[in-house]
């Protein structure tokens, strides 16, 4: 693939993005602005993914795992 469809598929993509949100409506500093807060928000939101789902993820399988594997044997008996 040459480089001048990539250019135009980057350009097909953006402009899918423009008409998805209706940003094509908004005036130039609008539009700065509500991209600016769309990157912000989906930066949080993969970063707080990144660090909180490993440990969601690992505490669940603890969970299930006490629950459906081996139970330890009581040492009170």
């Amino acid at each position: 693939m040459d480089i001048k469809h990539v250019k135009d598929y980057i350009y097909w993509l953006y402009y899918q993005y423009l008409l998805i949100t209706c940003s094509y409506v908004l005036e130039p500093w609008e539009r700065s602005m509500f991209h600016t807060i769309t990157v912000t928000v989906f930066a949080m939101v993969v970063y707080t993914a990144y660090v909180f789902v490993p440990i969601h993820v690992r505490l669940a399988f603890e969970f299930f795992s006490q629950i459906f594997g081996e139970q330890p044997e009581s040492t009170a008996s």
